[in-house]
């Protein structure tokens, strides 16, 4: 009868750890769950907001001019590595409540700063007023998903491309650098890179936070291109060529990558890869 009765707590112990083995197995499952699915539970990516400048500038003179539009170029530039920088927070967060103000709006400010004050250098220099833009070198975010306000080129004022949230990629808020004619490489305006839309199909919840993630990379990719073409415009240098070799093959190959991961993202979580190679190569405006 002891015999027995051992047997018997003996099993229910079993019974016990089996099932405690299973609780703590289903744990886990439920943390893995959680952290692998984040991106179908993370909000949309929110944007930096900050005051356009273009439309604040008086007529800029002539012989500033080519100055002026590579600042600009630059502002744009810094808007898209700063939504690239907020795009990749929401796919992973870091840092507490202040992140954000100390590693993202305070040090986009400093740069600001020093860009605005290059511009009424610019003015200065060539014995023009020298406009006081102070007041427009902080920023704030936007609400999720709404695009940043940059300040394009020249007769366009932050027109979209790829339309998922406005801008030039979409959903991080989409950047596009200075526009008008000449050669790349001569100086006058700067040409600015005439990249394909990016028209994806619908991404599922899963994949969501990482394709915005990469769209603000591309956007970023586009915003650094046209910098560079702004500084062409000022000081310019190097044969027929080398618009092609420095700033559009190696923004080819750049491209590809990003949208290699996007295509990734989608058959990550089981949906249909898209084909996006056709989006790779980028012209000049």
């Amino acid at each position: 009868m002891a015999r027995g009765t051992r047997k018997t707590a003996v099993l229910k112990l079993g019974g016990v750890g089996a099932l405690a083995a299973l609780l703590f197995a289903g744990g886990l499952q439920l943390a893995s769950a959680g952290e692998n699915n984040r991106p179908a539970t993370t909000a949309a990516a929110q944007t930096v907001n900050c005051p356009t400048v273009r439309d604040k500038l008086p007529a800029v003179p002539a012989a500033a001019s080519a100055q002026v539009e590579r600042e600009l170029a630059n502002l744009d530039q810094e808007i898209a590595r700063q939504n690239e920088r907020l795009a990749r927070q929401a796919v992973r967060p870091e840092g507490g409540p202040a992140f954000i103000d100390n590693a993202i709006l305070g040090p986009l400010r400093n740069k600001r700063v020093a860009v605005l004050d290059r511009i009424e250098i610019a003015f200065n220099r060539i014995g023009a007023p020298r406009p006081d833009l102070g007041a427009l070198a902080a920023c704030s975010l936007n609400a999720p998903g709404v695009p940043s306000a940059v300040n394009g080129g020249a007769g366009q004022n932050a027109g979209g491309q790829n339309g998922n949230a406005g801008g030039q990629n979409g959903n991080a808020g989409g950047q596009n650098g200075n526009n008008g004619g000449q050669n790349g490489n001569a100086a006058g305006p700067a040409r600015t890179v005439n990249c394909p839309r990016v028209a994806l199909p619908a991404v599922p919840a899963a994949a969501a936070s990482q394709v915005q993630a990469e769209l603000a990379t591309l956007d970023k990719q586009i915003a650094e291109a046209n910098a560079r073409l702004a500084q062409l415009a000022v000081r310019p240098e190097g044969g027929p060529a080398f618009i092609d070799n420095a700033i559009l093959g190696p923004l080819r190959s750049k491209r590809v990558a990003a949208l290699d991961r996007i295509e990734i993202a989608f058959n990550r979580v089981g949906a249909q890869r898209p084909n996006l190679d056709a989006l790779a190569t980028c012209g000049l405006n």
